[in-house]
C-alpha cells in the first residue's frame, strides 16, 4: 500500500475484468446467515459496511465484497490490536472483489470498510468459533512456501536498512545528489515486501506515506517527503530528523518482520496486492510525484509478487498447471514492457513515458492481474 491509498487514481481498465468475482446479491440484515453456507458477503457503500455473518469457524474465511458505494474502497480483517489479517484494497463503486485469509484461532476480529480508502473505517465485530491447526503444520508444501518466502523477506529487508542507512547519511550531510541516487535503489528493497510492511498498521504510513494521501493531523514523513525536500522543495531544517526517524522506522519494520508469522494465503493475497500497486500508484505516475522513479518501483512491486508466486509454485503446479502457465506468461509479457525501458541500472523516468507507451502498461498489468485473482483460491483449496 504504502499510503492509505485514499486518493489514488485507479485504472479502471485495471480495476475490471477477471480480477472481479461477480456476487449474487448480499444480505442486508447484518447478520443471520451461516459462513459455512458459503462465501462472507460484504455489501459497502459510502456510510454502511454490511456483513452477511458475524460469526464463522475457524478456518479459511472467504469474502466477498461488493462496493455499492461512489468511493472506491477497501476491505479489512482485523485481529486484536489492529493486526491485520486480510485486506483487499482499490474497489471501484459497482465492482466486487473476493479475499480468502486464513484464521486458524478463535477470538474477538473486526471487519472493516474504508470508503474513500481513508480513516479508521467503517468497523463491526466478527467472532471466530473453534480452532484448528495452522496449514503450516498441516501441510509440508505450504510450510515449505513460507519458509522459502520469508528468506526473501528476510534478505531484502537487511539490505532496506543498509541502503536507508547510506540513504539517510547523504541526507543528513547534506549530500543532494548523492542522496537522489541513493533514493530510487533503496526503496527497490520496500517496495518488493510491501505486503508485508502493510501488516504493520502505523509504520507503512509512517515509512512511505504520500503527500497527496495524508490524514488530517498526520505529520508527513519518510521516504516521500525527503523526495519532495530532495527534488522539490530544497532540503529543510528538519530534514536530518525527518531522515533519522525514517531509519528508526525501517529499522522497527525489520525487527516485527523477523516474527511475523506468514500463511501461504498471506502470499497468494500479497502476489495480488503487489499488482495493485503497480495499477494505482506506478502506471498513474502517482507514487513518485517528485523524483518520477515509478519505473523503479514498479520493477520492485513485480519482482515481490513474482517471488511470491515462485515460493507457491509446487503448490500450484500441482493443482492448476493451466494457470501456472498462464501467470509465467503474463509476467513474461510485463518483463519485457519493462525491458524496453530500461536505461543503464535504471529506467526512463515516468515523465518520459509516452501515453501509448503507459496504456500498454496498464493493458498487460490487466492481463496479469486477472490470473493472480485465481491463486488464492487454488491455495485454499
Amino acid at each position: 500500500m504504502t499510503v492509505p491509498q485514499s486518493r489514488r487514481t485507479p485504472l479502471t481498465v485495471l480495476a475490471g475484468v477477471g480480477a472481479l468475482v461477480a456476487l449474487a446479491g448480499c444480505d442486508s440484515t447484518g447478520a443471520a446467515t451461516d459462513a459455512a453456507d458459503g462465501p462472507i458477503k460484504i455489501d459497502a457503500s459510502d456510510t454502511s459496511c454490511t456483513v452477511s455473518t458475524t460469526t464463522a469457524a475457524a478456518g479459511n474465511l472467504t469474502f466477498e465484497i461488493a462496493n455499492k458505494g461512489t468511493k472506491v474502497t477497501e476491505f479489512y480483517l482485523y485481529a486484536e490490536g489492529d493486526r491485520i489479517m486480510g485486506e483487499v484494497e482499490n474497489i471501484a463503486p459497482g465492482l466486487n472483489r473476493r479475499l480468502i485469509v486464513e484464521v486458524p484461532d478463535a477470538g474477538k476480529y473486526q471487519t472493516a470498510c474504508k470508503p474513500g480508502m481513508a480513516g479508521n473505517g467503517i468497523r463491526g465485530d466478527f467472532t471466530v468459533t473453534g480452532g484448528v491447526a495452522r496449514q503450516n503444520d498441516t501441510n509440508a508444501q505450504k510450510a515449505e512456501a513460507t519458509k522459502s518466502y520469508a528468506t526473501y523477506v528476510a534478505n531484502n529487508s537487511a539490505a532496506l536498512e543498509t541502503e536507508t542507512a547510506k540513504f539517510v547519511d547523504a541526507v543528513k550531510a547534506g549530500k543532494v545528489d548523492e542522496a537522489k541516487s541513493e533514493y530510487a535503489r533503496t526503496r527497490v528493497f520496500y517496495e518488493r515486501i510491501e505486503p508485508v510492511a502493510e501488516k504493520f498498521g502505523d509504520l507503512d504510513p509512517a515509512i512511505d506515506a504520500r503527500e497527496a494521501d495524508l490524514e488530517p493531523g498526520q505529520q508527513f514523513t519518510g521516504f516521500h517527503r525527503l523526495e519532495k525536500d530532495l527534488w522539490r522543495s530544497g532540503l529543510q531544517p528538519d530534514s536530518p530528523q525527518i531522515a533519522d526517524k525514517l531509519l528508526t522506522d525501517v529499522k522497527d519494520l525489520v525487527t516485527k518482520a523477523k516474527t511475523l508469522q506468514l500463511s501461504a494465503l498471506d502470499l497468494a493475497n500479497g502476489a495480488k496486492s503487489l499488482l495493485d500497486e503497480v495499477a494505482t500508484g506506478k502506471i498513474t505516475g502517482e507514487e513518485e510525484t517528485f523524483s518520477h522513479t515509478d519505473l523503479w518501483d514498479f520493477q520492485s512491486n513485480l519482482d515481490g509478487s513474482k517471488n511470491a508466486i515462485v515460493a507457491l509454485r509446487p503448490i500450484l503446479q500441482a493443482k492448476d498447471p493451466a494457470l501456472v502457465s498462464t501467470l509465467d506468461k503474463e509476467f513474461a509479457n510485463v518483463q519485457a514492457l519493462l525491458d524496453k525501458t530500461r536505461v543503464g541500472d535504471g529506467f526512463k523516468y515516468y515523465d518520459q513515458l509516452s501515453q501509448d507507451e503507459i496504456k500498454t502498461f496498464a493493458s498487460a498489468v490487466d492481463a496479469l492481474s486477472e490470473p493472480l485473482s485465481k491463486v488464492a483460491a487454488v491455495v485454499a483449496k
